[in-house]
């Protein structure tokens, strides 16, 4: 196929294919880094009850509305209250009780003086106290029972990330289980003879295989489970036998890095190719120009990436990472892009779409710069290490001056 696809061509082909998986029942420890499938609802009203957001004294406004240090107001501690007490202590003129953050708030109070407006604070706050500072208005310092939510308020829609802030959100509501996303169950193959596990001897044509550890750590991240993970030679047969492998283990996707471009011997497509299970494309981007998709009749996703470091992570992030999220339900699926000046200078490839792993500079909170990783070269993996993000290029522009804007997509 010589006509280069868009980037945003060969996504939505992509896209077209995803069927989503099906849902399970978690407790909320388990449910960091799932994808919400049904509304959350608050099942208790938050804050369950009136209550007090300072540590100090539940009081009658009325009491202390002309409090100053001038004309200090003295009350009688008639009660104490920890917080998870359920007494609910009478409060007549002149009376106030000690009152602890979060404590129920007295039928009868209707403010919270704070210890550091009274003249001997925590230290002498039994007995008769001093008020010597008005509180700002009435309800000053108290929470409003229902004030952020009250039951059956939606809480989370479906669709989202759950991290710890959604999961505590959850709790706080009551609720102590959510709907979320079966995992998308994912196989890592990566492709070449020359590839030799981390720490092996090298012999003369031999690297180390780093690309399978690269991919199975971005689909984990992405919400997957990995079950499997290996690297085959360049032959027909051993591909087809991880294949297989793949599919006996439920995988919902395989990922192939390698064997995807013009050369002699390009495994995936040669094994996969002819048979009809997986299409080739040249996409417009760099890197990452040659591409491979395909679906199995039983459902399984091909994603066929090239075997460059750079290039696999790249065509993850663009079209792998996307579609295993849409697996999921997610609601959005792409990453944060932010547009920020450069602080070099760098060219680019003629009609294509650059990716270029980059470095952001933080120095100055108000306005953060990026500068290229690596020199741009898709075989440079050690440059992935210092990468944070990348700059995205469009395919018009050919040179990038030191001090341009560029959109940046955040990976980290």
């Amino acid at each position: 196929m010589n006509e280069m696809l868009e980037v945003e061509e060969h996504l939505a082909s992509i896209l077209a294919t995803v069927a989503v998986v099906g849902t399970e029942t978690v407790t909320l420890a388990a449910a960091c880094g799932r994808t919400l499938r049904e509304p959350v609802r608050a099942a208790v009203d938050i804050p369950v009850f009136d209550n007090s957001a300072m540590d100090g004294f539940a009081v009658r406004w009325a009491d202390v509305a002309t409090a100053s240090t001038e004309h200090p107001v003295r009350l009688r501690v008639v009660a104490d209250l920890p917080a998870g007490s359920d007494a609910d202590p009478v409060l007549s003129a002149g009376e106030a009780a000690r009152i602890m953050t979060g404590s129920a708030l007295p039928t009868d109070a209707d403010v919270i003086v704070p210890f550091e407006e009274t003249a001997g604070g925590l230290e002498d706050s039994l007995g008769e106290i001093e008020v010597l500072l008005a509180p700002a208005r009435r309800g000053a310092h108290v929470r409003l029972h229902a004030g952020d939510a009250h039951v059956g308020d939606e809480i989370m829609a479906p669709g989202i990330h759950i991290g710890p802030l959604q999961a505590a959100a959850a709790a706080a509501a009551g609720v102590p289980t959510l709907v979320v996303s079966q995992q998308p169950r994912v196989a890592v193959i990566s492709t070449g003879s020359e590839l030799v596990t981390p720490g092996d001897p090298l012999r003369r044509g031999q690297i180390p295989e780093s690309n399978s550890t690269l991919l199975a750590a971005l689909a984990a991240d992405a919400g997957a489970e990995i079950v499997l993970r290996m690297s085959v030679p360049d032959d027909d047969e051993s591909l087809r036998r991880a294949l297989a492998d793949a599919t006996t283990r439920g995988a919902n996707a395989v990922i192939f890095s390698g064997g995807v471009s013009a050369g002699a011997y390009e495994v995936v497509k040669t094994a996969l190719g002819p048979g009809g299970e997986m299409s080739f494309s040249k996409v417009k981007m760099q890197p990452g120009k040659p591409q491979g998709f395909g679906r199995l009749s039983s459902g399984v996703l091909l994603f066929g990436l090239p075997g460059n470091p750079v290039s696999s992570a790249v065509s993850f992030e663009v079209f792998v990472r996307p579609a295993l999220l849409a697996m999921q339900g997610r609601a959005e699926l792409a990453r944060t892009v932010l547009r920020m000046q450069t602080s070099a200078s760098w060219r680019t490839p003629p009609g294509r779409r650059q990716y270029l792993p980059v470095v952001i500079d933080r120095t100055d909170s108000a306005g953060w710069t990026v500068a290229p990783a690596t020199s741009g070269a898709s075989h440079l993996a050690g440059g992935l290490a210092r990468a944070e993000a990348y700059a995205i290029v469009p395919a018009e522009v050919t040179e990038v001056a030191a001090g341009a804007f560029v959109d940046v997509m955040l990976v980290s």
